[in-house]
């Protein structure tokens, strides 16, 4: 069984590298095909525990934009007569939606095909029913605004796929997280969408710790709260300590501890599986030159003192910081690295970083 992905193509790196983390993470045995920039085909997905895999997918990536079951691949040519061979009453039981779209710039008139493909799934429904001289229990119908189920078509130079999307991501968690819109907000703090990928590029899994030793507003926390982590925050300002336990608490995220404490001076009673944050910028600009450097040499450290030995750091830093000299006089290798740029003095760098046993 194969899952068709569209990803968001505002980043060209981190969208697959979340895809790559979180199948490693799940252990969810797939091959990967990228037909095109955006587009991701997970193919030999096992029968047996098909839709558990999909829910994870679902329930955890931030850069895609929806999952798909694949129900088969065709051409422009003949998308027609591969639609009609279709058992559409296997994928539809009320109403639904056919939606195309457009990949590498192909030229169709999307709206044509839409109606095309829609009047299709009509017509086999219909002669279905007359087959079976039921003309009522088994009526579908076309729902443009809130359709049961939804049929994509991607169309791309040399492919069309055609999909139904059976679990539904929850984008509007995206939205509604939106540092502005929690209980406590602070500036400049990371959007919810780059949270979630740092917190799935540290391979954390259900159940274990995540620390963020920079916690401010509780971000990057909530994010790993979602998927269903413990989650440890600190801080060396009271108010982000606070701040952090008032918006965990606003999402009803509970298995939490936070602590207002300078990251260096941090020694936990249990090691953590997993580091991520997003360190404020003024530890690296504020004090200058080399005590920045000494600073951020005795934060990875401390760090390093608390974490497991297979456990991972995801680390967002601006580019004029020199991490990789620091992380050479450190037991710290860098495992993965993606560039932000923000605007046009500040490159963000995400960073995963792993400790060298």
């Amino acid at each position: 069984m194969e899952l068709l992905l569209i990803q968001s193509q505002e980043h060209k790196t981190l969208p697959l590298a979340e895809l790559r983390a979180v199948l490693t993470t799940e252990k969810i045995a797939t091959e990967i095909e990228v037909p095109t920039t955006g587009l991701v085909l997970l193919k030999s997905l096992k029968k047996a525990n098909f839709f558990e895999s999909y829910e994870k997918l679902v329930r955890r990536l931030a850069y895609t934009h929806e999952v798909d079951e694949l129900i088969l691949k065709t051409t422009i040519q003949d998308i027609e007569d591969d639609f009609k061979s279709i058992e559409w009453n296997d994928y539809i039981s009320n109403d639904f939606a056919v939606r195309l779209k457009r990949f590498d710039k192909v030229n169709i008139d999307t709206t044509a095909i839409e109606r095309r493909l829609g009047h299709l799934i009509l017509l086999s429904n219909e002669r279905d029913s007359n087959a079976s001289n039921d003309n009522d229990n088994n009526k579908i119908t076309v729902n443009l605004d809130n359709p049961e189920s939804f049929i994509r078509v991607v169309a791309t130079e040399n492919e069309v796929f055609i999909g139904i999307e059976r679990i539904k991501l929850n984008k509007k968690h995206f939205q509604d997280m939106k540092p502005h819109k929690r209980p406590f907000f602070y500036p400049g703090s990371m959007s919810p969408k780059l949270a979630r990928c740092m917190v799935n590029l540290s391979h954390v899994k259900e159940g274990q710790l995540l620390l963020d030793p920079f916690c401010g507003t509780g971000g990057i926390l909530i994010e790993g709260g979602m998927i269903g982590a413990k989650l440890i925050g600190s801080d060396i300002h009271w108010k982000m300590k606070n701040g952090t336990s008032i918006n965990l608490d606003h999402c009803n995220i509970k298995d939490y501890q936070a602590h207002h404490i300078d990251v260096r001076e941090l020694k936990l009673y249990e090691k953590v599986d997993a580091v991520v944050t997003d360190p404020p910028y003024g530890i690296s600009t504020s004090t200058g030159g080399e005590k920045s450097g000494i600073i951020f040499h005795q934060f990875l450290e401390s760090i390093s003192n608390n974490m497991k030995e297979n456990a991972l750091l995801c680390i967002a830093a601006p580019h004029y910081l020199d991490f990789d000299s620091i992380l050479n006089d450190l037991d710290f290798e860098l495992l993965d690295r993606h560039e932000i740029k923000m605007h046009k003095s500040l490159t963000r760098i995400i960073s995963v970083i792993g400790k060298i046993n």
